[in-house]
């Protein structure tokens, strides 16, 4: 009998790890309208479901109270993974959680379930209820009237996945990456209709891709590609702590002074090569010859390691030590100039002024943001967190100016011999140790923005 159980467990097992990565794509209602209520709130930019809800009969105190309530609820709590190296590893987002198991559970009821101990039952208590006030509200004015287009267009795309095997890209960054996938966990695909708009919304988190997708979309390679890239952050997040150590030390022993910027970009430049790149070129029949991103320093690297990462690929063979070196080379040999971009180097940016108002200044003139920290304290432990890192660190002194830039050259070696007027504003950059750029700005009467324009 023993044996028995035995063999049928190893054969539960070995089913389980021979089958392959399933794709499920499925609509979430309640996804659907956590969105819609996202989209309502003050602080988001004028939208279709904005607009919609405006005209609507529904624009009345009782809902706009329940927009209100929403908007006030903690929902994104956040933890690191700090064995990992700093920055190779996604912080654990609550956010994600939710729309995690808004797809993925039956009914409220079932969410509140699944969600109960990652935010305070109040907050979840009060999610629910807004969810559940929004959703005739929603489907009466953006599913229902869309509902036809939309359930033609979920088949459709259903179809093309299969058609076009999918899975077999999700396998190709696997091996590319050297990650990690259990099988037996399929990869839960949710999208909501986006009415009267162009184009589709993306975004990809645990085991999900969600999208917003216009009624009238006619092709859907573009919609593939731009889900596999979304799809490859995930494959990238989930390396082993061995393989992004590995691939963390290949970066600071190379010699190059480019080495930690073209660090802070690989993420996004590996995704488009593969995901605009290669996924779409095979979707299509042949490479996309427009701009495969919106962003000049990813879009541009990612074409410039296109061969390379193609090569790979072709080879079956992971990145390695010669991938990251050539990748360094690559960066170095086109963009050297890169490492002194405003633009580029406070994409990955760590914050420390005594002013809190410098934290929506900074984001107003540097808008795209991969990682950022802010700290509103600038004190020999601030410092030391900064250090840590090797994003920009942007140092902003607006009180006791003599005092806090003594403390700076003291904690930085690079400034040993550093030699300026506390009494006089100044912008300052210096490429530090670590590779990674030193901006102070000595404030007296100047703007911020006034300030960074004598670097840029």
């Amino acid at each position: 009998m023993k044996n028995k159980i035995l063999l049928t467990f190893l054969f539960l097992t070995a089913f389980t790890f021979a089958q392959k990565t399933t794709f499920k794509i499925k609509y979430s209602e309640q996804l659907a309208v956590f969105v819609f209520l996202q989209n309502l709130s003050q602080d988001y930019p004028e939208n279709v479901f904005k607009t919609e809800f405006q005209q609507s009969k529904y624009n009345i105190e009782k809902y706009k109270s329940i927009v209100s309530k929403f908007e006030k609820l903690s929902l994104d709590y956040s933890f690191r993974f700090e064995e990992y190296p700093y920055g190779s590893k996604k912080s654990m987002q609550t956010e994600d959680i939710l729309k995690k198991n808004l797809i993925e559970s039956e009914n409220l009821s079932d969410f509140k379930l699944r969600t109960i101990g990652f935010i305070p039952n109040k907050t979840l208590s009060d999610l629910a209820e807004c969810i559940s006030e929004f959703t005739p509200v929603y489907n009466e004015l953006i599913y229902y009237p869309n509902k036809e287009k939309f359930e033609k267009q979920l088949l459709e795309i259903t179809n093309y996945s299969d058609e076009q095997e999918i899975e077999k890209y999700f396998a190709t960054g696997l091996l590319f990456y050297n990650s990690n996938w259990d099988k037996s966990i399929p990869f839960i695909i949710a999208f909501y209709p986006l009415p009267n708009s162009k184009g589709f919304t993306a975004q990809a988190f645990c085991n999900n891709f969600i999208s917003a997708v216009q009624t009238d979309l006619g092709s859907y390679k573009d919609l593939f590609s731009v889900m596999l890239h979304e799809t490859y952050h995930i494959i990238y997040d989930e390396q082993s702590i061995e393989v992004k150590t590995e691939i963390d030390r290949y970066f600071k022993e190379n010699k190059s002074k480019c080495s930690n910027y073209a660090y802070q970009l690989m993420n996004e430049a590996l995704a488009t090569a593969l995901g605009n790149g290669y996924v779409y070129g095979k979707l299509d029949g042949k490479i996309d010859a427009g701009d495969w991103y919106n962003k000049k320093y990813i879009n541009l690297m990612a074409k410039q390691i296109y061969p390379l990462v193609t090569a790979y690929i072709d080879e079956k063979k992971p990145m390695d030590k010669n991938f990251i070196d050539t990748y360094i080379r690559l960066y170095e040999e086109n963009f050297s100039n890169w490492i002194n971009e405003l633009d580029n180097i406070m994409t990955y940016r760590y914050v420390l002024s005594e002013n809190k108002n410098d934290e929506n200044m900074i984001r107003k003139l540097f808008r795209y943001r991969s990682r950022s920290e802010f700290e509103d304290e600038i004190t020999e432990s601030s410092i030391e967190n900064m250090q840590k890192t090797t994003l920009t660190k942007i140092i902003i002194i607006s009180k006791n100016n003599t005092e806090k830039i003594k403390l700076i050259k003291n904690k930085f070696p690079e400034l040993k011999n550093w030699k300026i007027n506390a009494d006089k504003e100044f912008a300052e950059k210096i490429l530090l140790n670590d590779k990674s750029q030193l901006i102070v700005l000595n404030q007296k009467k100047s703007t911020i923005e006034d300030l960074i324009k004598l670097i840029q």
